[in-house]
């Protein structure tokens, strides 16, 4: 397995002889509005991405699929729905595909529960976008778990805070890999939305045999954790080295 980490919750998932592409936010740096109520005013995206016209044209081109975890623009923003082409599968929550399907894409797959797709399979998992009245308004957001055979199984997150569903995931599926949403994205009032370090704490304590990999800092004005200051939080706690946390545009490989 190889994770070709881009930006954000961007990434490519290379398992087996099948590439797909999570969470395409692709815009520009500064080309769209900060996020309202926040104490960063700062437009999207914070920084650039690290790859140049022709390298983003390639990734696109050589991917299979599309796996969008929900529509938030900082996981489907505009410019990903202009370069992607219109008749790329594309996987989504049930709740998503009426958007994707009516932004003029023809090769939209729900996944309900479970879905088999090209020698991978998909499981989707709940997840909490914040507290309250927030994560309420937040929602819906999904989490997928990706199987194949003679390949280490992944679990993407999503954007979700530690919480019954994320833990229900850990213990039901335990996966070898998990990409976990850190950044503690919040607004003016009301908790974190996305894992804080005390969150991907947690995880890593839940699912002691997996490797951990923490995305989604850096990039958007509300995600208020940086890289350093996750890993600070991690070592104070007694988890140095059990998080990987990427740079833009860094690759993973983990060994079948």
């Amino acid at each position: 397995m190889k994770i070709h980490f881009i930006r954000h919750a961007t990434f490519v998932l290379e398992t087996g002889a099948v590439r797909v592409l999570v969470d395409p936010m692709l815009g520009r740096a500064g080309t769209a509005p900060a996020v309202p109520n926040t104490p960063n005013a700062k437009p999207n995206p914070l920084v650039e991405l690290p790859l140049g016209d022709g390298e983003l044209s390639g990734l696109i081109e050589s991917a299979d699929a599309v796996l969008v975890t929900h529509t938030h623009a900082d996981h489907w923003d505009g410019r990903a729905r202009e370069l992607i082409p219109e008749r790329a599968p594309i996987l989504c929550q049930p709740e998503d595909e009426a958007a994707i399907s009516g932004a003029g894409f023809v090769g939209v797959s729900p996944v309900v529960s479970e879905l088999e797709w090209n020698g991978l399979r998909f499981a989707r998992t709940g997840g909490r976008h914040g507290t309250g009245e927030i994560g309420a308004r937040m929602a819906p957001v999904s989490g997928f778990v990706v199987r194949t055979e003679g390949s280490p199984s992944l679990y993407v997150a999503g954007d979700t805070i530690w919480c019954d569903e994320v833990e229900e995931a850990l213990n039901t599926h335990r996966p070898d890999v998990i990409v976990v949403n850190a950044g503690a994205a919040r607004f003016l009032e009301g908790d974190p939305i996305t894992m804080t370090a005390e969150d991907v704490a947690k995880v890593c304590r839940t699912a002691p045999k997996a490797r951990v990999i923490a995305v989604h800092m850096e990039a958007i004005n509300h995600c208020l954790l940086t890289r350093q200051e996750l890993a600070e939080e991690l070592d104070e706690r007694g988890l140095a080295g059990r998080v990987e946390i990427p740079a833009d545009g860094e690759i993973l490989e983990t060994p079948s």
